[in-house]
């Protein structure tokens, strides 16, 4: 939303930005006609452009970096990852989604084409504005893809600092956002690293299965050799995920995560046919099966993290 001012009788006006730029190019003025005194007069369509653009990059003071990770594959990282952010996105916060995986799979998700992303913002190809898509309102998107392997090694043959890269790189974006999420890739690398250097909080989802398990114990042991270098960073979450209630074998896992993690345990993803299916449309969970099971889960774990019971409701 924009706001026009009569130059007559100085009568506000609220004008939908979207509507607008349908019907009129950018760089042209378009008349614009006050409801209180009738007045007629023209209207500059890209002042209010560059508005609404600083309004949505305007500071915040206590942005939240949360990483979505866990060394083991197929845990659901990257799905938790892209509906959290939905999610947050739908409760009003401002959400930047960072994607370190080769694969790039949250613009698939996000039904997203970014010619730049993440790799263009570390080797300082382009501006930070240039490297992110806005995927839906209140959610941007950084993305990943093939080309991070190149960044992968370029971070790897750097002889000092090389675990502040993506912290250096992400300066000008820290405090324009109230979430900022980080999707990582499988196993245990230099860019997984600099996520943990760059993080401040630490979502670990875990596949409700004996291999997924055993992750979990190997990631808290290296996670702690991170601590003793950086101690802002700090697991907050383990989300249990492909919760199916028809056999015994997840909810017999559960029950020995919440033994072992009591204390950052949240209420697990319940397994849905959806959630596979979503990505084919470029959905988020939120907007493919809104009623189904995940979606009720998805809801939960922002109200968690947001620490807001009435948010999604």
């Amino acid at each position: 939303m924009a706001i026009i001012v009569c130059p007559k009788c100085a009568k506000k006006h609220k004008v939908n930005l979207d509507t607008v730029k349908e019907n009129a190019p950018l760089g042209k003025k378009i008349a614009a006609r006050c409801k209180s005194c009738g007045h007629k007069f023209p209207v500059q369509l890209d002042q209010f452009i560059n508005q609404e653009k600083e309004k949505s990059y305007e500071p915040k003071t206590s942005t939240r970096k949360i990483c979505v990770t866990l060394s083991k594959g197929g845990v659901g990282k990257t799905t938790t990852s892209v509906n959290l952010c939905a999610g947050l996105a739908l409760a009003g916060h401002k959400v930047l989604l960072v994607d370190t995986d080769t694969q790039g799979q949250s613009s698939y998700i996000l039904g997203k084409k970014p010619r730049a992303g993440l790799t263009e913002l570390l080797t300082k190809e382009l501006a930070p504005e240039e490297c992110i898509v806005r995927a839906r309102k209140n959610l941007w998107l950084l993305s990943g893809g093939k080309s991070l392997a190149g960044v992968k090694r370029i971070i790897d043959r750097k002889s000092f600092g090389a675990e502040w890269t993506l912290s250096e790189a992400m300066k000008e974006l820290d405090h324009r956002y109230d979430f900022i999420i980080i999707d990582t890739a499988p196993g245990w690398d230099q860019l997984i690293v600099n996520v943990l250097f760059y993080s401040t909080e630490v979502l670990v989802p875990v596949a409700l299965e004996v291999m997924p398990l055993q992750g979990l114990a190997e990631f808290m042991k290296s996670l702690g050799s991170i601590q003793k270098y950086r101690k802002e960073i700090k697991l907050k979450y383990i989300v249990p995920t492909f919760m199916d209630t028809r056999i015994k074998g997840p909810e017999t896992i559960y029950s020995q995560l919440k033994k072992l993690y009591p204390e950052y345990m949240c209420n697990p993803i319940r397994y849905s046919e959806s959630l596979s299916e979503a990505p084919s449309y470029g959905k988020s969970i939120f907007e493919f099966a809104p009623g189904c099971t995940a979606s009720a889960d998805y809801k939960d774990l922002v109200r968690k993290v947001t620490l807001d019971e009435s948010a999604l409701l």
